[in-house]
């Protein structure tokens, strides 16, 4: 078996509600097992057979068969464990401590291309610090937090790719609680 964890933008934002073990119904019936789903934001864990499908038709299955249930599009971005504790370890501002306010991740399905890093650059400001590794955007909100002028939105609008942003602090919870080699 191979483990996943799929992070699922909006699910439950936008006026669209989906009850957590609906949502486990949905991946359960893709014939996917060890379901289960980490606090109400669209973070569900789950194993597929190790002869299944590559993971950008795993994600194309995911998402056309949310599509299909929920009659709205559910951009789903899929980590292995092993993807996830790296992202959870790596430390893209050396001075977080110091500076306070929150670390949070974004998924993206595919590294982006110089130009979009550039825009997303251009967002920086005193109170917000972006920084790009990989499939992953590590931006540093500093307080004022309501101050900022950066979300979701304006990342995607940026970059000019679909993203979902999670804490830092549950990513870690996650990468914690579904390691890549078992305890």
């Amino acid at each position: 078996m191979s483990r996943f964890i799929a992070f699922l933008r909006a699910i439950n934002v936008g006026g669209h509600t989906v009850k957590m073990a609906d949502l486990r119904g949905l991946f359960e019936s893709l014939g996917f097992a060890q379901v289960e789903t980490f606090i109400a934001s669209g973070n569900v864990i789950f194993d597929t057979p190790a002869e299944g499908p590559g993971d950008a038709a795993l994600k194309a299955q995911i998402m056309a068969h949310l599509q299909a249930a929920l009659g709205y599009t559910v951009e789903t971005f899929l980590r292995t464990p092993a993807e996830l504790a790296a992202t959870a370890r790596y430390q893209p501002f050396p001075d977080l401590a110091e500076l306070g306010g929150s670390l949070m991740v974004g998924f993206l399905h595919a590294a982006p291309a110089a130009e979009a890093q550039q825009r997303l650059a251009a967002l920086a400001s005193s109170i917000d610090s972006l920084h790009t590794h990989g499939r992953e955007i590590y931006w540093h909100r500093r307080p004022p937090i309501g101050e900022s002028q950066v979300g979701n939105g304006a990342i995607e609008r940026a970059l000019k790719l679909p993203a979902t942003i999670r804490n830092i602090t549950t990513v870690a919870k996650i990468a914690a609680k579904y390691p890549a080699e078992p305890r």
